[in-house]
């Protein structure tokens, strides 16, 4: 039976990236190139080989949308179309096995038959699925089908309408040439709600006035001196809020490779769909995407959470970067790095750190700005960083609060625990309790004896002492454990005075340990 594995929403990938700009230079200005009623049959097109896709693999449907570039007037009109209607496909592995376990188990086989002929390949196939307990063609079926292109198209998460999808795709448009933007002036009939946007945004501005009035001026993600798609990402969404008042004006100026230009934008350019905003994600690639990936894959008691609520800061809002949730209490710190390097954003940041109130804050500055001082006369924790932030650092930050929790959770258990299980893990001892595993650790189990990361009974230890001796292969040692629930192998084993002797990719033996018994 085929089953599915590892859901792909496409929700966070980059929608209109900057090689896909459609922008007319006439006459020396920077205007988007906007659909029309002569691109609604494009636009059907691509929804219809969506649509009709489901159920087929992603390479099929490339197949099918480079036909149809072939046709179009113009092929990044119909890669934009397709990076929109990427954003709301679901892609799913479907494969008999696990695709990374078929091949470890097909490799294994091959370094054991040596594969030089097609014959040979043939074997480690067979050998593979002899081990895994399937056929030879449910493994050829599953070795490769976690690859992008043979995944699955399975679901639309919306019903795309061409009049739609020709709306979405210009704001897009809009607002990924607003990407090199050194500043805009907006005018608007609601100027009010644009202020709104722009502190919500946490974004560079200033309010002038001219003689046709007050404009908004705001700083450009080009203007920085370090481009952040973070700041980008935010400045592109400014664009949507502008859209939805009655009457409005932007004229901003762009930096196209060097030549400065002008892009005026109306009212009667752009209308907003009814779906979100749909932009690059919003991380600094350089500093915070770097960040996340490294602290999420370390698998700690803290989720991280993007961009949190924002924080009152005196007339003023700070949006942080980063919260972490500690897993296991109501418990917030916020997090912030100190990513663009004006003198006025340094000073407006420090304004509002000193102003914030009523929350945990850790900020990350770039050590050349020599804030540290100020940052942590302001109560807050400073950590400075050089090119990357450091992991550990805020990791240590983080355990001040931890212990404090720890000790909380803890002191609310009883002094003893007697779970009914003959075996249990630390691990879902601790879930069943909502408290993590160091209070758990702290607490007395007495009816168990803990073996690495498992509590086990004694009767349960002195039944393996009769069922486990020395000369089993490791395959079967592990079959006797998993009837107990035990998957902490190494432990275990160590416990009873046994280690594992390799032989080669054959497999593993239990030998007597030199050393006493636990």
């Amino acid at each position: 039976m085929t089953r599915g594995f590892s859901v792909l929403p496409r929700r966070w990938t980059t929608v209109l990236t900057k090689d896909l700009l459609r922008v007319s230079r006439a006459g020396g200005g920077y205007q988007p190139q906007f659909t029309d009623e002569a691109d609604r049959e494009t636009a059907a097109r691509v929804i219809g080989i969506y649509q009709g896709h489901v159920g087929e693999t992603r390479e099929t449907l490339q197949a099918a949308l480079v036909d149809v570039e072939r046709r179009a007037s113009d092929f990044k009109l119909v890669r934009g179309f397709a990076k929109l209607l990427d954003r709301d496909s679901m892609f799913e592995t479907q494969a008999p096995l696990p695709p990374a376990r078929t091949r470890r188990a097909t490799f294994e086989a091959a370094e054991t038959v040596g594969v030089v002929t097609t014959d040979d390949r043939q074997r480690a196939i067979e050998q593979a699925a002899d081990r895994l307990g399937a056929n030879p063609d449910e493994v050829e079926a599953s070795l490769y089908a976690d690859l992008d292109d043979r995944q699955i198209l399975t679901s639309l998460d919306r019903q795309w309408m061409p009049s739609e999808l020709l709306a979405q795709y210009d704001l897009s448009l809009a607002q990924t040439a607003l990407f090199d933007a050194t500043e805009v002036r907006v005018r608007s009939s609601d100027p009010r709600q644009l202020v709104t946007a722009v502190k919500r945004l946490g974004l560079l501005y200033e309010v002038r006035r001219t003689d046709e009035g007050r404009e908004l001026v705001v700083t450009g993600p080009d203007a920085l001196f370090e481009n952040t798609r973070r700041y980008g990402t935010r400045f592109a969404r400014l664009l949507r809020s502008v859209a939805e008042t009655a009457s409005w004006r932007v004229t901003a100026t762009i930096d196209d490779d060097g030549t400065e230009r002008t892009m005026t934008l109306t009212d009667a350019d752009l209308s907003v769909p009814g779906v979100e905003p749909v932009v690059e994600m919003s991380f600094d690639s350089g500093v915070e995407a770097d960040f996340a990936t490294r602290f999420q894959s370390l698998g700690l008691p803290w989720e991280l959470v993007r961009e949190p609520e924002p924080l009152e800061a005196g007339v003023s809002v700070a949006i942080p970067d980063f919260a972490f949730d500690y897993r296991y209490a109501e418990f917030r710190v916020f997090f912030e790095i100190m990513g663009f390097w004006t003198e006025e954003y340094v000073k407006k940041k420090l304004d509002q750190f000193e102003a914030i109130e009523g929350v945990e804050l850790l900020v990350a500055y770039d050590e050349t700005l020599g804030v540290g001082e100020a940052i942590e006369a302001r109560e807050q924790r400073a950590i400075p960083y050089s090119k990357t932030v450091s992991v550990k650092a805020v990791r240590d930050a983080l355990r001040r609060y931890e212990a404090d929790l720890v000790n909380e959770a803890a002191a609310g258990l009883p002094e003893e625990l007697t779970p009914d299980s003959d075996v249990i893990t630390l691990t879902a001892l601790a879930e069943a309790h909502g408290v993590s595993e160091d209070a758990i650790e702290q607490v007395t189990v007495p009816d168990h004896e803990r073996v690495g990361r498992t509590l086990l009974r004694p009767a349960v230890l002195e039944a393996l002492e009769q069922e486990i001796e020395g000369g089993m292969t490791l395959e079967d040692t592990e079959a006797v454990l998993a009837t107990y629930g035990i998957d902490d192998v190494s432990a275990i084993l160590s416990r009873l005075g046994y280690r594992v002797e390799w032989e080669g990719l054959g497999g593993g033996t239990l030998r007597e340990s030199s050393g006493p018994r636990s």
